[in-house]
């Protein structure tokens, strides 16, 4: 099933090139009240909802998906996990660039096999979160913002220190995300949480619709140039192993993202740029590039 947040928080079923506006199906979600859990109100209830979503798909409003506008499909992650240089070819080639490496970069990673084995997962703010509607808002003019597609995991039930051969039971879906990047030597949770830095989208797809995360083809393209084009097969360290990594430092709950690396061919983008991603099973996605406003 893909679910997608569009026109202001409704619900919807993306079937072909159809939303169908299953708003209706949020009435199963338990009214919040404080303290609030942690987690994605959507994914910690999925269960609930699915077959609520099936009921009002029958006489759900349909409306042509190029006339909605997109939002993240999460809203409330307790928090997005990242791996770092997990793309070998992007250590490889781009690190050679002086605009990524910064004379940092290339010096720690050199000879180092598995970058998060050794340097564990990062953290981005969950305020960076936002969807193809509102696209990216360059936060500071003088530096350099870099693209950098990824695939990311969405957790559906929690759990602390996860076993490799259990991982995958603890992922409830996947979707498109953009790891942006201000280019610099600062830490790297600091750089990649401005506003608007995690693009998730287009939509939310279940688990069961993906049969091989490890084989996916994903692809980025700016202002019609490809820059970004491999399969997640090349991952060097593999999602089952990246949410035992994650859960052996904190609790992972419904909701929550892992962000899991991205391949070569990062590069800068500035205000006025557009920029689509389409990876396999998950759909393809535009945005624009904006000034921080």
């Amino acid at each position: 099933m893909k679910l997608c947040r569009f026109n202001d928080d409704r619900l919807g079923l993306v079937e072909g090139d159809m939303v169908l506006d299953v708003s209706a199906a949020l009435d199963v979600l338990p009214p919040v009240r404080w303290p609030v859990p942690l987690g994605d109100p959507l994914v910690r209830h999925l269960q609930a909802l699915l077959p609520a979503v099936r009921n009002a798909r029958i006489a759900a409003p349909r409306l042509p998906l190029s006339e909605v506008r997109l939002h993240s499909p999460l809203t409330n992650p307790s928090k997005v996990m990242a791996a770092p240089a997990n793309y070998r070819l992007h250590v490889e080639q781009d690190t050679r660039d002086p605009g990524v490496d910064h004379g940092v970069h290339r010096k720690a990673l050199e000879g180092v096999e598995r970058p998060t084995e050794k340097y564990g997962l990062f953290l981005k703010a969950t305020s960076a979160i936002a969807g193809p509607a509102e696209g990216v808002q360059v936060i500071l003019p003088e530096r350099r913002t870099d693209h950098e597609v990824e695939l990311a995991v969405v957790i559906g039930t929690a759990g602390h220190a996860i076993r490799r051969a259990d991982a995958m039971q603890h992922v409830a879906g996947y979707c498109i995300g953009l790891d942006m990047t201000v280019r610099g030597t600062e830490d790297r949770s600091f750089r990649k949480s401005p506003d608007s830095y995690t693009v998730l989208g287009p939509w939310f797809v279940t688990a069961d619709e993906v049969a091989d995360p490890h084989a996916l083809m994903m692809s980025l393209w700016v202002n019609g140039e490809r820059r970004q084009h491999s399969s997640t097969g090349a991952m060097t360290v593999d999602i089952p192993d990246l949410i035992a990594i994650a859960s052996s430092m904190y609790t992972l709950h419904p909701g929550d993202v892992i962000l899991t690396g991205t391949p070569e061919g990062v590069g800068p983008v500035v205000p006025g740029d557009t920029v689509r991603v389409a990876c396999d099973r998950l759909g393809e996605m535009s945005f624009a590039v904006s000034a921080h406003r």
